[in-house]
């Protein structure tokens, strides 16, 4: 629009307005290039990711999750809440103890097979609840619901046994099969059973055994360390306490008469979830959802050792 169009004022000369309109008009624009560097545009974005300008009187925006020190999501550290990654690159044995089909084959899981100190029966049934349910169906159901936990937490789990076998196998090819694996941890699932009155769980460790094929000594410290952490995760997830029938009340119980742990040569422990004798812990030990924080246990527990 041109300032001219409109009539000077009376007693004025037009040409005097019109010189100073004109020489205001360059201050005018370098004021707007000032002003609109400094943010104050409603369209350029401003109080965006540059934040208030220096004339605001306005508060600080927080500081960003970047630049606050927060710590990097579960699954970028390998924790156990980043279900795809903590146990990535891990390989897990897990040994249901006895077999459903042991049974039909007593002739040949009682023959004697060499455990490194002396010789022992292959295999046997395992014991059962006073109702009859099998020590070999509770071992393959937990083992199964721990193998689920595991894989979804990046780790490539093999078993000795999947029920899928006539019988056994015996007790040095359930160990063989670990050492082959070169299992970074061997959990071997039983129930135990021991006189009625008796109850909670026991994880059993190798003892430091030098005979023939076997030799723990390499194995004994980190399978303690392997049967601490199932220990306290197993406790905390079941609720049970630890056994008090047997060793010295502590829930762990050293051997070296199994053939299992005597010829490994990789951690490995037993743990005795329950004592199926007892009509309490048989109370626990059939019932679905306890076996469901079993495996949350055991898998928890083999999760804490290797995240060591």
């Amino acid at each position: 629009m041109s300032y001219g169009s409109f009539p000077p004022e009376p007693g004025r000369r037009g040409g005097t307005l019109a010189i100073v309109l004109v020489a205001l008009i360059p201050t005018c624009f370098v004021g707007w290039l000032l002003w609109s560097s400094l943010g104050g545009s409603e369209d350029d974005g401003a109080g965006g990711a540059d934040g208030p300008t220096a004339s605001s009187t306005s508060s600080p925006a927080p500081p960003s999750s970047s630049s606050s020190g927060a710590s990097s999501p579960a699954g970028e550290s390998g924790k156990p809440g980043a279900p795809g990654k903590a146990l990535k690159g891990k390989v897990v044995v897990i040994d249901p103890g006895h077999n459903p089909h042991n049974r039909d084959h007593s002739s040949r899981i009682a023959r004697l097979v060499d455990i490194g100190t002396e010789k022992k029966e292959c295999d046997t049934t395992g014991t059962a609840t006073n109702s009859g349910y099998p020590e070999a169906s509770f071992t393959l159901d937990v083992a199964r619901r721990a193998r689920t936990l595991l894989e979804a937490r990046g780790a490539t789990v093999r078993f000795t046994q999947d029920g899928d076998r006539p019988y056994g196998p015996c007790v040095d090819e359930r160990a063989e099969i670990g050492n082959k694996a070169h299992a970074d941890a061997v959990v071997s699932v039983h129930a135990d059973g021991a006189p009625a009155g008796e109850r909670g769980f026991h994880v059993i460790l190798p003892k430091s055994v030098r005979g023939g094929g076997a030799d723990t000594s390499a194995i004994t410290a980190p399978s303690r360390q392997l049967g601490e952490r199932l220990r306290g995760e197993f406790a905390k997830a079941t609720g049970s306490d630890p056994a008090q029938y047997i060793g010295d009340g502590s829930g762990l119980d050293v051997r070296g008469d199994l053939g299992g742990l005597n010829l490994s040569t990789v951690p490995k422990v037993f743990i005795e979830c329950g004592n199926m004798r007892d009509s309490q812990d048989a109370a626990e030990l059939t019932d679905t959802a306890w076996r469901k924080r079993a495996a949350r246990g055991i898998a928890q527990g083999i999760t804490d050792f290797l995240n060591e």
